[in-house]
């Protein structure tokens, strides 16, 4: 039975995608059955892990309109040739691409609209050990869908003042999702990323979010690191681009940490 996982945040440029992408390469890495579920109509994720969005014969979008199941849509991800690329795991991928932005709009008058996405999972869970939901930077349907479907939400944050305030809303949203919809959906962890720990005001607000939520801060810490941002340009997770890099380790050490995490669920 797999575990689902939303990763979102509603303020932007956070690094949603980016986590979603390693974190689901960094899994495969440490022998996880994994599913990325590409929420966001950018498709970021889904050229993220090497698959070109325009391409797509099926997507999310046709899953959860019922014109397609997840397993008629899902892709696997994809390395390219490059030498030693083709030692890292790939994984499922149920892609995006521009149609997703219609979506919004068609699902308003759907029978059961905010379960879409869970119904879907549902039918071929037990072939993954994790789903990883990458959400839109907005509380939208398709987020409504993504929370919906999950165990738990994923926060990756800057240690800056104004993400301090996003996740106040994040927090509210979930809240919200949890009384009235989706009674297992709680907060997983924060996951600090784009870390410098050169910046006073980064390590300040880093020991806030310790001091005021605990556990739920992930050990792992993401730091800021020039590979993770050239990956997407060769669409590749940069635990794949550059496994020796200092922020690709971050991220295997974050997906052990979550497969410990999980145990205690």
């Amino acid at each position: 039975m797999a575990r689902i996982f939303c990763i979102a945040n509603q303020k932007g440029g956070v690094g949603k995608t980016t986590t979603t992408v390693n974190l689901a390469a960094g899994l495969a890495t440490v022998g996880q059955r994994v599913l990325m579920v590409d929420l966001d109509p950018q498709g970021n994720a889904t050229m993220g892990s090497g698959i070109d969005k325009r391409q797509l014969a099926l997507s999310v979008y046709d899953v959860l309109l019922g014109s397609s199941s997840l397993s008629e849509a899902r892709v696997r991800s994809h390395w390219g040739d490059e030498a030693g690329r083709n030692k890292v795991p790939t994984y499922d991928v149920l892609g995006a691409n521009r149609d997703l932005a219609g979506a919004e709009v068609e699902l308003v008058e759907l029978d059961n609209r905010e379960n879409r996405l869970k119904d879907a999972i549902a039918q071929v869970s037990d072939e993954y050990d994790f789903v990883l939901i990458d959400c839109p930077p907005s509380l939208s349907m398709l987020t409504l869908n993504g929370l919906c479907a999950a165990h738990g939400v994923i926060v990756p944050m800057q240690c800056e003042y104004f993400a301090l305030e996003g996740l106040t809303d994040l927090v509210n949203t979930i809240k919200q999702v949890h009384a009235n919809l989706n009674r297992e959906l709680k907060i997983i962890g924060l996951l600090r990323v784009m870390f410098d720990p050169r910046i006073t005001l980064q390590q300040q607000v880093s020991d806030q979010l310790k001091d005021h939520f605990g556990d739920k801060v992930f050990s792992a810490v993401i730091p800021r690191n020039v590979r993770l941002a050239e990956a997407p340009s060769y669409g590749l997770p940069g635990v794949v681009f550059d496994p020796s890099a200092k922020g690709s380790h971050a991220f295997v050490d974050f997906a052990q940490e979550m497969v410990e995490r999980v145990k205690s669920f």
